[in-house]
């Protein structure tokens, strides 16, 4: 029988590092017309539904919101028809799980109908200590260093991925 000793404290020393680190995600979309015109209406209707539906999905931990609990406009991404969401998970696999694996994959297959197509990647993924709240500047920042750099430790996508002890250094 092989010894497998080795993988076992790997895989309880990346355990114990991913309860350390959550997993930040900012997205932006910009929207084909206003919130308030018929063209939205399909996404307008499933938003509410959507945040629910990711507030008691396994691993959310926190969203950015309004004081009234709406979709969140931010200056930062400047143009009224910007889109900005900030969320933390505990891990990749409990975000992708809501997007893909849950109703809200019907949004995202129609996307297209509400958005515009990014001529760069509109989301970004990090780490982050457990319990920390991101920015939306810290958001910004990783947009930036993602589209100036591409995916790295510090911003990367579901397409290239990079665990959290990539961070902790040597």
């Amino acid at each position: 029988m092989a010894d497998n000793s080795h993988y076992r404290t790997s895989r309880d020393r990346l355990h114990s590092v991913t309860r350390q680190y959550q997993l930040a995600q900012a997205n932006i979309a910009h929207m084909r017309a206003p919130l308030d015109d018929p063209a939205m209406a399909g996404f307008v209707d499933r938003i509410e539904g959507l945040n629910a539906l990711a507030e008691v999905a396994p691993g959310f931990i926190w969203r950015l919101q309004t004081e009234e609990g709406e979709i969140s406009r931010v200056a930062t991404f400047s143009g009224e028809r910007v889109l900005f969401n900030l969320t933390v998970w505990e891990s990749i696999e409990s975000l992708e799980s809501y997007v893909y694996k849950s109703n809200h994959v019907q949004a995202v297959q129609k996307r297209a109908e509400w958005f515009k197509r990014s001529t760069k990647p509109p989301l970004v993924l990090w780490w982050v200590v457990a319990g920390h709240m991101p920015t939306e500047g810290e958001a910004e920042r990783r947009f930036e260093l993602l589209w100036q750099n591409g995916p790295t430790a510090d911003a990367f996508t579901f397409r290239t991925r990079f665990e959290p002890e990539s961070q902790l250094g040597p």
